[in-house]
């Protein structure tokens, strides 16, 4: 239960004589009922717990109380807030008995003791709790709810993909124009555009096999005997290959070659060495060390 009582003067913040309640002024009457037995009547006795220098409990002897004030004025910017506990007996035996808790309020009042206004906070408490345990239980649920918050963040970008693209290229670059997205997206156009092609024999030439040796052979001429078939084998891989020189990027910095023909000619150079390199390079040493015909004329 809340029961008010005036104390100062809210607007010139000093006690006001006539809002102030006197020495053993009447606060409120309590009561006391036995639901059990509402009509036969069981008869309570009222008292204070402990003393109490604020206030005072009057037993009218019917099941009634008065709280009475103890001094004659209250201050409500000292304390707003009075917890008086009145502990209720029987007169059975052995006697049974309950305390109860009442929360008393000052209020400011004007002269008249009419009520203005009051703390809201002694409502808010209830009996056993203080503004730190409040305080407490607020700030917990607070950082519980955060922490749902949080998890629940969290929780939710873990199950969203990431989105990465992959036509960008680094900024500041300078051979933006000379990239082709097309190119990747038609596998066909690369084969195509390919600079350099592997060319495979369409004939199948059986290279011919030599006599196995007698054990007493000289394994040097065995090898000499190996490699001369292999080299003279045009099937065998690394096959020749056509390679396009003639492709320069988009934006290129590269200057002509053309000095390098310039500087020499095909006289200067000798090139029947490349015969005695085998048959591989027989039609390279046709190509730029001409045929007889070419040296008569």
């Amino acid at each position: 239960s809340i029961y008010l009582v005036c104390g100062q003067n809210e607007k010139t913040d000093k006690p006001d004589t006539h809002a102030l309640f006197s020495f053993l002024q009447l606060i409120q009457t309590i009561s006391a009922v036995d639901k059990d037995d509402p009509l036969g009547g069981q008869k309570f006795f009222f008292s204070l717990a402990a003393v109490n220098p604020n206030f005072t409990v009057q037993d009218n002897e019917d099941n009634t109380a008065r709280i009475l004030t103890r001094k004659n004025g209250f201050n409500r910017h000292e304390i707003s807030t009075y917890l008086l506990p009145v502990v209720i007996s029987d007169n059975d035996y052995p006697i049974q008995s309950s305390t109860g808790t009442l929360t008393i309020r000052v209020c400011a009042c004007d002269s008249q003791g009419n009520m203005q206004s009051c703390s809201a906070e002694a409502l808010l408490l209830p009996a056993g709790l203080s503004t730190g345990a409040l305080i407490a239980i607020l700030l917990c649920i607070i950082i519980l709810l955060v922490i749902v918050v949080l998890f629940a963040a969290l929780k939710r970008q873990r199950k969203k993909e990431p989105l990465i693209f992959y036509n960008d290229e680094g900024g500041g670059e300078e051979d933006t124009q000379a990239f082709d997205i097309g190119t990747l997206r038609n596998p066909a156009a690369v084969e195509e555009k390919k600079l350099r092609r592997d060319i495979i024999p369409e004939t199948l030439f059986i290279p011919r096999r030599t006599p196995t040796a007698p054990d007493n052979t000289d394994v040097r001429d065995f090898i000499h005997e190996r490699l001369k078939e292999h080299d003279l084998d045009p099937t065998a891989p690394p096959y020749d290959s056509l390679a396009t020189y003639a492709y320069e990027g988009t934006d290129s910095l590269a200057d002509s070659l053309s000095s390098l023909e310039s500087s020499t000619t095909d006289s200067d150079q000798n090139y029947d060495y490349l015969r005695e390199w085998g048959p591989r390079f027989h039609k390279l040493a046709e190509m730029y060390g001409g045929g007889d015909s070419d040296r008569d004329s």
